[in-house]
């Protein structure tokens, strides 16, 4: 199955996506998911999150602002997802950068079935015992390559999709690499948590095959990162843009377009 007809899936189910996400970008994500054609619901609160993970086609957990109720609440809801066979997507923002993000995202990979790792080269890395440089949340140097990829999806167990200037999704055995994207994606807040929450929509639809799943979403945010850098003069318009870009994606274009 393609990214373009999975996109077309996900605007004809309008799959329910739970996010426990960051109030930093809780707005990006939500917009994002609504832009591509799913439904999000932002909810962190202990009361809730195990009827609303129950119910949701997706629930993707991200780490980006941590304390330990929200670390409670993450498990519960990913305990309730993984009981209803809902499938659960991690970000593991800053792992590596701080004890406690490095050990908060190995207790949700002990605690939690996951079906998706997305992380940057760095957060991935130290995931997987590697040595690794990050500065707050963003990765310094290059990218890990598709040998990242393969080796913590093999050690950690989920998909693992590491993201850079091209990235590389792998099952521990095969590896899709995914060259679509603009370098403007860089330098706007929010735009790793926004692909995480993508790929939450896509294994909405796609639960049956989490590889192909991370690929499509990845493939589909590229084309779009692309679509906005060309109708923006900087970061500020290519944020907004990028909105309008997710939007207006088809599955004509994404199949078109896929590299």
């Amino acid at each position: 199955m393609s990214a373009g007809t999975d996109l077309g899936l996900i605007r004809e189910r309008k799959p329910l996506v739970h996010q426990i996400t960051n109030f930093v970008v809780m707005n990006e994500t939500a917009n994002a998911t609504l832009a591509i054609g799913a439904l999000p619901v932002m909810a962190h609160a202990l009361q809730e999150v195990e009827e609303m993970a129950s119910v949701a086609s997706a629930l993707v957990l991200n780490i980006g602002t941590l304390s330990d109720e929200w670390v409670e609440a993450m498990i519960a809801a990913g305990r309730a997802a993984n009981a209803a066979g809902v499938p659960v997507v991690f970000d593991p923002v800053g792992a590596g950068a701080t004890e406690y993000r490095t050990d908060t995202s190995r207790r949700l990979l002990d605690v939690v079935e996951i079906a998706v790792v997305r992380g940057n080269a760095a957060e991935i890395a130290t995931l997987a015992g590697q040595d690794a440089e990050i500065r707050g949340v963003e990765a310094v140097g290059g990218g890990g390559g598709p040998e990242l990829a393969r080796e913590a999806s093999s050690l950690l167990g989920p998909v693992v999709a590491v993201t850079g200037p091209v990235d590389h999704v792998s099952d521990g055995q095969a590896v899709n690499s995914v060259a679509n994207g603009h370098e403007l994606l860089g330098t706007v807040t929010g735009t790793g948590c926004m692909a995480t929450a993508i790929t939450g929509c896509f294994l909405g639809v796609r639960g049956d095959d989490p590889l192909a799943a991370a690929t499509g979403a990845l493939v589909a945010f590229g084309v779009a990162g692309e679509d906005a850098a060309r109708v923006s003069e900087g970061p500020g318009s290519f944020h907004m843009a990028l909105y309008d870009a997710l939007y207006h994606l088809d599955a004509g274009t994404l199949d078109s377009r896929a590299r």
